[in-house]
């Protein structure tokens, strides 16, 4: 008897292991893991039936206890196990539901009928089960024959437990013998169900990575070894323009590729099938059977191939991509228009062949613009521009030599660079080709156009060492050969670089001095000619540079106008013009009047007399302590507009004056129709004085000027003989250094002390 027990026992804990054992293998077997545990607490039955033996009361209401507990258990794990098996799976709570119903009935029905009655429970409910689960599994389509056995198997489980039932303690080694059978047939029928799951799934899986693989637009490739290829899908044929597996290894390795690229793929196979490393990806230029180029990625992983190590390949197709990159890369480094490099390949050009191993090679850097090509465009309209600039382009680059690089660098610039060791004899020859070629007119729609072109010419390394001061260099000489009528050309000096530089630094200070208010205001006299008396000041404006020192305005107003600052610089110094005049108001009691100057630029502002009343009304001063001093090229812009401004000026009660006449264009009628009040003759034509012919030319002046009611100033004064010439010849009043510099203002105070004890 206790042999029989231990032989069911182990039987038990064989088929419920490696039921489990399956499970933990192949996760999606789920009713080998719950009729495996079901086995393995079958285990429990034969010690509760042991207990319950033995004379000791605590043994025995332990084996009480474990009995109707391990039942349902058993029944529990047994019914999860085959509900999963026929495709009908149970939520775990309804599996915790279950074995507590089962464990409270067969807990009563031991209590109140003993083994035999619970026994009877036990196999009753094992035979039910065993019945719902065939009809589970005859449901189902997919059931094989090992698996349609599972329920008769099971119904005979619940059917041999009446054995015990009818004969008692005789028939307990019968129902052990006969239950290791079944446990034994019942799991070897599992694990035949489970392989053929499996069997069957694994199909599936090769049957869809055949299906993908087929039909998967993207290349795979299956090798071991790093040589051997096993499998190729179609896709991975037609990459490489082949029919099959033995045309495509002659071409993944042909000798035409690279041996260090062949080397370097192999290494990567190789790494990865010994598990070195978990993947890898490769781009990569390759040849189709026909000789066709094809740019591939390859990404590379481990896989398995009939059990044994292998690599799979993922092969793209990154021609399109790869031609899209390469077209944006030329878009980026070409001029759209004519499709010759631009500005960006030049500075590449540059950088390349002023460092590395071109450092010493000597090269000519010619850089030439179309004059007056904005005129061109506005005459003919922009798409003949369009159509001269793509001639001369194709011009160039037949002229050149083939070695040259010719380059559009933006609008109407071209730049040329010589092939390397190149001297000054190239240079020669490349501007009297290109004064050749500017010399014919271009035919362009069925017409002759001429055209001129300024050239700057620079050689490297005479010019420059470096890419940056070559290019600022060769600029510098186009500007200074621009100022040369017809086609021109000039050679770069390292003074023409230093002058631009030093131009874009003045430029840079002058824009911190007037945000930072560094610009400020003297004063010089101005003195009636016969009694030497105060009558105004001129305002004149000084820079005093940080680090640089005093910049003249010679120097500074015309950056400023260049820069287009000159709008605010002179509205900073006219507002500080009035508020020195208030200043003075204040601390003398008494004033003269301040002229201050205007540039041209800002007499093109329309809204200029505007501006001077709001000044005037926020310095709290009357418009008749303020004179503005204008120049002759500010009238002549735009004479009707500074007429008319003149006007609205005088009529607020500002005094109008032209400054520097007989410079420039000194128009008698634009004195007629301006109407100001003061003209002031320029230091030009006060210098020669007293000469006769220049005491002629101030007299007439000022015979003009009193027929038209103007006074006259005579600037620049330094002798006292300029001061009795001028004043012989009719000027009112005299300016200049014979009386005094430009003053700050804290020195005015004794001027206006004595014009007011004059008063």
């Amino acid at each position: 008897m206790p042999h029989v027990l231990i032989i069911n026992a182990v039987v038990s804990l064989i088929m419920g292991a490696a039921l489990v054992l399956v499970w933990r293998r192949d996760r999606t077997q789920t009713f080998t893991r719950y009729i495996g545990w079901a086995n393995l607490m079958q285990l429990l039955v034969p010690m509760g039936y042991w207990l319950t033996a033995q004379t000791h009361v605590a043994m025995v209401v332990w084996g009480f206890v474990m009995l109707p507990l391990a039942a349902a258990c058993y029944t529990t794990l047994l019914t999860l196990g085959a509900a999963h098996l026929a495709g009908q799976p149970a939520p775990p709570r309804a599996g915790w539901l279950i074995f507590l119903l089962l464990a409270l009935t067969d807990a009563a029905a031991l209590a109140l009928g003993g083994l035999q009655a619970a026994q009877i429970c036990v196999g009753t409910i094992n035979t039910l089960l065993g019945v719902l689960c065939a009809y589970w599994i005859l449901k189902e389509r997919r059931a094989t024959l090992a698996e349609k056995l599972v329920g008769p198997l099971l119904i005979a489980l619940g059917l041999i437990q009446f054995i015990y039932v009818v004969y008692q303690d005789d028939g307990a080694a019968l129902l052990a013998t006969l239950g290791a059978l079944l446990r034994v047939t019942l799991g070897l029928v599992l694990l035949h169900a489970a392989l053929e799951r499996g069997g069957r799934e694994l199909r599936k899986q090769r049957y869809r990575f055949a299906g993908m693989a087929e039909r998967s637009l993207q290349g795979i490739m299956i090798t071991l070894g790093g040589t051997q290829i096993v499998y190729a899908n179609p896709a991975c044929l037609a990459l490489f323009g082949v029919q099959n597996l033995e045309e495509l290894k002659v071409v993944t390795f042909s000798r035409a590729i690279p041996k260090a690229e062949r080397d370097h793929a192999r290494h990567i196979v190789k790494a990865i099938a010994r598990g070195q490393q978990n993947d890898a990806s490769l781009e990569t230029l390759r040849q189709r059977v026909d000789g066709s180029p094809v740019w591939l990625r390859f990404h590379y992983f481990r896989t398995e191939w009939d059990g044994a190590p292998a690599v799979q390949v993922l092969i793209s197709d990154e021609t399109a991509r790869y031609q899209a990159s390469q077209a944006l890369a030329h878009q980026a480094s070409h001029d759209e228009l004519t499709g010759l490099p631009n500005r960006v390949a030049l500075i590449k050009s540059l950088k390349r062949r002023c460092s590395g191993d071109e450092q010493d090679a000597s090269f000519v850097l010619v850089l030439l613009n179309l004059d007056r090509f904005k005129l061109f465009n506005e005459a003919h309209g922009h798409s003949m521009g369009d159509a001269v600039l793509n001639t001369i382009a194709q011009a160039l680059r037949a002229t050149m030599d083939p070695s040259c690089e010719v380059m559009r660098m933006a609008g109407d610039e071209f730049a040329l660079v010589s092939a390397p060791n190149c001297s000054g004899e190239t240079a020669v020859e490349m501007v009297s080709a290109l004064r050749q070629l500017f010399s014919k007119p271009f035919q362009v729609a069925g017409q002759d156009m001429f055209l001129d072109v300024s050239m700057g010419i620079a050689l490297y390394p005479d010019s420059a060492r470096d890419s940056e001061s070559l290019l600022r260099a060769v600029n510098a000489a186009l500007q200074v050969a621009k100022r040369t009528p017809g086609t021109s050309y000039r050679l770069a000096e390292k003074a023409f670089e230093r002058r631009s530089s030093n131009a874009l630094v003045q430029e840079q200070a002058l824009r911190l001095g007037i945000e930072r208010a560094e610009i400020y205001l003297t004063y010089q006299p101005k003195v009636d000619a016969h009694t030497g008396r105060l009558v105004s000041f001129e305002a004149l404006a000084r820079w005093d540079s940080p680090g640089v020192g005093p910049v003249s305005p010679v120097d500074f107003i015309p950056i400023a106008e260049r820069i287009g600052l000159i709008r605010a610089l002179g509205t900073g110094l006219l507002k500080q013009a009035c508020q020195q005049i208030a200043a003075w108001q204040a601390e003398y009691g008494y004033c003269v009047p301040v002229a201050v100057n205007v540039s041209p630029l800002q007499m093109l502002d329309p809204e200029y007399p505007t501006l001077v009343a709001n000044v005037l009304h926020a310095s709290g001063i009357d418009a008749c302590w303020l004179t503005l001093e204008i120049t002759e090229s500010s009238a002549v812009q735009d004479m009707d507009q500074t007429v008319a401004q003149v006007a609205e000026l005088r009529s607020m009660g500002v005094d109008v004056a032209m400054d520097d006449f007989g410079t420039g264009f000194s128009s008698l009628n634009m004195l007629r129709r301006l109407r100001l009040n003061t003209v002031k003759i320029d230091k030009g034509l006060v210098d020669p004085l007293p000469a006769p012919d220049a005491i002629a030319v101030v007299r007439a002046i000022c015979q003009l000027a009193t027929a038209l009611h103007m006074h006259v100033v005579a600037e620049g004064v330094e002798t006292q003989a300029q001061a009795d010439a001028a004043r012989d010849a009719g000027c009112t009043e005299l300016q200049g250094f014979l009386y005094s510099r430009p003053l700050l203002p804290k020195d005015v105070g004794p001027w206006l002390h004595q014009a007011l004890a004059l008063d």
